[in-house]
């Protein structure tokens, strides 16, 4: 079987041979597979539509099933020139291939595409295929340029497959974090206040004070202290830390503040810090370590700011303000190993509990640009290496990928529906220490520079509330839930117990909340269900005459007539899943 990103690239050749054949005046720039599927910038004249889709799947199909090679061939720069010569997206394309690097062309039937490759054998290889959407698109994504027609598409080995395919795509559309964020009032984004900036609503917030409560606990079961650290610095410490050199279009605009007065006034530039890193050293900076002291391992979570272009904002996955689950560890080098297994075990505890049990790590070693030297950095991956066999825990490695101030594991888990999120990251930074000149005594007596490594385990709150979503497709389990239980009286003649009711369960810290309206009984079980909430507790008059309740569960439908310390005894089990 061809594998699965060589077909769609394959079909985006298909498609592009398509509409070239549909259309006049096409002019061509690229066409790459994606995760799921392929698409093809296009320049013409016709603005292709929904309408247009049939008659550009019949023609891909024709292709198909004519069962036309994909033939390669090797060419000078010249002759790839004179072939594109009326495609001006091509030739431009042409020139980015460094001199020296192999041009080649790849043909089928009467269409030919500058293209590395690979492709499939032949057309009949890509066994079905389904144009899904097209969207404009800026040449080389750059807003000064053209905006072209990218048509998106889809393509597998059989229709079984694509089928397949497209029930998983329509699956996670009816899981959209954003779809269902409003539907359950979780979240919202207000135009007004600004693009990217999440506001959490009660429930939402609900679910972030769970998350952080026991974020928090476990962080200072596993030997963590927690900092606070201000919103804004200094440029000077962004200056120190490479921020401004290397980051600086991802960080809002400075903020000009007068300083000082008289003769001593100044203006000094603060920035809204994108990271946290530099204000964690500060406090490491503060007083003399020694190697007793270590490893220090210091949590936060840190709201941070960065300036993300329109175009990658993406509802609560992709935004300006967020808070990262942060956390900087400060060790000995010989103490780094046994710190790196400690920190890969941890991960793993938070994400199971938050039912993510398909986990795979990616190891990312020294690029060509590395600083630290090459002993550091072969003690570093090491160290990384063997957390993960130590653990068992299935990884890839990534050869050059690592940043250029360290190595790092990255950790991926799949959700629901099979999809890969990246969430926790284990990073060594040998550039930090350096910039801000940390130390420690060892044990003889001398300064010593220690290890630093950065690392988080959800990644930052709003994305992985997103991921949680989308996951359990708002039916969060009951310890995340943010209306644990709630009681449906049957009659008005019902809410003083049920109040009573809500007040024991209020004492036990259950997030709970009597349904007060005015409907029948059906009515009330149908909106709970629909706010999936995971507990319901139906009170009538003979359930108030027993000093019963009628307990409903979300997924199990009618528990029966039970006294309240039953229901309370099935309650606490369900917390454990």
């Amino acid at each position: 079987m061809e594998a699965i990103e060589t077909v769609r690239h394959s079909a985006a050749h298909i498609m592009a041979a398509a509409i070239c054949k549909l259309f006049d005046n096409v002019k061509l720039d690229i066409g790459p597979s994606t995760d799921e599927g392929f698409y093809y910038d296009f320049d013409l004249e016709h603005r292709i539509g929904p309408e247009d889709f049939p008659k550009i799947e019949a023609a891909m199909r024709e292709l198909i099933q004519a069962d036309v090679p994909f033939i390669r061939k090797e060419v000078t720069r010249e002759e790839a020139a004179k072939a594109f010569a009326e495609q001006p997206y091509k030739l431009e394309r042409l020139q980015d291939i460094p001199e020296g690097e192999t041009v080649s062309l790849y043909t089928c039937g009467d269409f030919t595409d500058l293209c590395r490759g690979p492709h499939v054998a032949s057309t009949g290889c890509v066994g079905a295929v389904k144009i899904t959407s097209v969207a404009g698109s800026y040449y080389r994504g750059d807003e000064k340029n053209k905006m072209l027609q990218r048509v998106y598409g889809m393509a597998d080995v059989s229709q079984e497959a694509l089928d397949a395919a497209l029930n998983r795509i329509e699956e996670a559309k009816k899981r959209d974090h954003r779809k269902i964020g409003k539907e359950l009032d979780l979240f919202s984004i207000s135009e007004d206040v600004g693009p990217g900036l999440a506001h959490w609503h009660p429930k939402g917030a609900r679910i972030r004070i769970a998350i952080e409560d026991y974020w928090r606990k476990e962080h200072f079961r596993h030997g963590y202290e927690m900092l606070f650290t201000p919103h804004v610095g200094r440029a000077k410490l962004w200056e120190t830390s490479g921020h401004l050199g290397f980051y600086r279009d991802s960080m809002f605009p400075c903020m000009n503040v007068d300083e000082g007065e008289g003769s001593h006034a100044t203006v000094e530039q603060y920035f809204v810090k994108p990271m946290n890193c530099p204000f964690h050293i500060q406090v490491y900076k503060t007083r003399r370590f020694s190697y007793r002291d270590l490893p220090l391992r210091w949590a936060e979570l840190g709201t941070v700011y960065r300036y993300e272009k329109d175009g990658v904002r993406h509802g609560l996955f992709r935004v300006r303000g967020f808070t990262q689950d942060d956390a900087h560890i400060f060790c000995a080098p010989d103490k780094i190993e046994d710190e790196i297994r400690f920190t890969v075990n941890f991960c793993l505890h938070i994400l199971h509990r938050f039912g993510f049990k398909d986990i795979t790590a990616y190891l990312s070693t020294r690029p060509e640009k590395a600083v630290g030297s090459p002993e550091k950095w072969e003690q570093a991956t090491n160290s990384l290496r063997q957390a993960l066999e130590a653990e068992q825990l299935p990884y890839e490695v990534d050869e050059g990928g690592g940043a250029f101030y360290g190595p790092k594991i990255d950790m991926k888990i799949k959700d629901a529906l099979g999809r890969e999120w990246q969430l926790g990251t284990i990073q060594f930074d040998f550039n930090l220490p350096e910039r801000f000149n940390l130390v420690y005594i060892g044990e003889d007596g001398k300064e010593h520079q220690p290890y630093m490594v950065h690392r988080a385990l959800l990644g930052s709150l709003e994305r992985f509330f997103g991921i949680l979503i989308e996951h359990y497709a708002g039916a969060f389990p009951t310890w995340l839930a943010p209306e644990q239980v709630r009681i449906l009286p049957i009659t008005d003649k019902q809410l003083d117990y049920a109040k009573r009711i809500e007040s024991a369960l209020l004492a036990e810290d259950i997030r709970v909340k009597v349904d007060v309206e005015n409907e029948k009984l059906g009515a009330k079980i149908r909106r709970a269900q629909l706010e999936k909430v995971p507990f319901m507790l139906v009170v009538g008059g003979r359930d108030e005459e027993a000093g019963k309740v009628s307990a409903r569960s979300r997924e199990k439908g009618d528990l029966g007539a039970m006294d309240l310390d039953a229901f309370m005894a099935i309650f606490k089990e369900s917390l454990k899943d």
